[in-house]
């Protein structure tokens, strides 16, 4: 199988090498060309942590449309901040009877990216799906030189309609055992537990981070008792808010246990067992993924599903609202709200039905 993976920073580095060491013919798309010049000449990346080895790409390129001619499998590795963008830019390029699946898609990514290419009136026949979250904890040292620190035992991915899960499913057990094929989107959606771990974290670090810029371990460190407790509190309001669209949720102490066989009696204690978080530093600015993707791709959708359905989300509104004014940004504005999806009117019938069946919404 021919695969391209879009976006060549953390995760789309390990990720290309991981497929490349598994056999599979790989090419690798980044839009700034100083990122991935080193890899340009040679093809190579190096992995290290839980994998070893030496990976070689087929191409390295800044131009999307070699990047994906010809690929049965996209893999878009980017914040979903820039999903829109990768929308609009790949829509002219695709091939009827690809799959393009979102590494994460945080929160309606699948809608929104569908949204994009429907509006770009792209009637190729291609299937989106979005995993609920990224693969690997890993971090890149150097152009090339990535480290693996964590494989997670399982990641929930879904299509957009699920009526496309059994292609996505054919597909995922060659590619990626790790993947394992959910209901619909709204599970993978809601049961984003970036969105629980990282908004909040960072904000709540925000005086040290800006102080040692970033030297300390992010999770183990960052993640105090009462930051814990915030964090127990954003998991429950995203809980409820899944309850009210009929998902089963997962909380973030059982989703530790299911991605990374830890375990733990309250949140603080299942984040400080677990092995995979050890080494992962925290970023050295606030100008990270962590707010400008996961505020306006993960708190905002769930916010705004709340408050649409009258679920009440007061601490992920804080959340937020904190993070407009440090950023100088408003994001609930600039989110994926329901509204910017063309949902504003939705029920929760016709939320579920446009998941599992498609339809004229999107």
């Amino acid at each position: 199988m021919k695969i391209c993976v879009i976006g060549a920073g953390n995760g789309g580095q390990a990720l290309a090498g991981y497929l490349a060491v598994r056999g599979f013919d790989v090419s690798l798309y980044n839009r700034s060309y100083w990122r991935i010049a080193p890899i340009i000449k040679n093809k190579i990346i190096r992995l290290e942590g839980e994998v070893n080895k030496i990976a070689k790409l087929s191409l390295v390129t800044t131009d999307l449309k070699e990047a994906v001619e010809g690929r049965e499998l996209i893999m878009v590795v980017v914040p979903a901040s820039a999903h829109r963008e990768i929308a609009k830019n790949i829509a002219p390029y695709l091939e009827d009877g690809q799959i393009i699946i979102l590494n994460p898609g945080r929160t309606y990514g699948a809608l929104e990216f569908s949204l994009i290419l429907k509006n770009s009136g792209i009637k190729k026949d291609v299937i989106i799906a979005e995993t609920q979250t990224f693969v690997f904890a890993s971090r890149t040292s150097n152009p090339g030189v990535v480290r693996i620190f964590r494989i997670k035992n399982a990641v929930p991915v879904s299509a957009l309609p699920a009526t496309k899960n059994e292609i996505l499913r054919e597909v995922v057990e060659e590619v990626m055992p790790e993947f394992i094929v959910d209901r619909t989107i709204l599970y993978t959606s809601f049961n984003n537990i970036g969105a629980v771990f990282h908004p909040a974290t960072l904000i709540l670090n925000a005086a040290r981070i800006e102080a040692t810029f970033g030297k300390f371990e992010f999770y183990l460190e960052g993640i105090t008792q009462s930051v814990a407790r915030v964090l127990e509190a954003i998991d429950r309001e995203r809980c409820e808010v899944a309850k009210r669209l009929d998902v089963e949720p997962i909380t973030a102490v059982q989703w530790l246990n299911y991605a990374y066989d830890v375990y733990g009696t309250n949140l603080y204690d299942a984040i400080h067992n677990n092995q995979g978080y050890q080494g992962i530093m925290a970023p050295p600015s606030l100008q990270n993924r962590y707010i400008f993707e996961d505020v306006p791709m993960s708190l905002v959708p769930i916010s705004s599903t709340g408050k649409h359905f009258g679920i009440p989300t007061p601490t992920i509104d804080s959340i937020i609202q904190l993070a407009s004014v440090m950023m100088g940004r408003d994001f609930y504005t600039e989110g994926r709200t329901l509204e910017r999806l063309g949902l504003k009117n939705i029920s929760v019938d016709g939320l579920r039905k446009i998941v599992e069946e498609g339809g004229d919404a999107i």
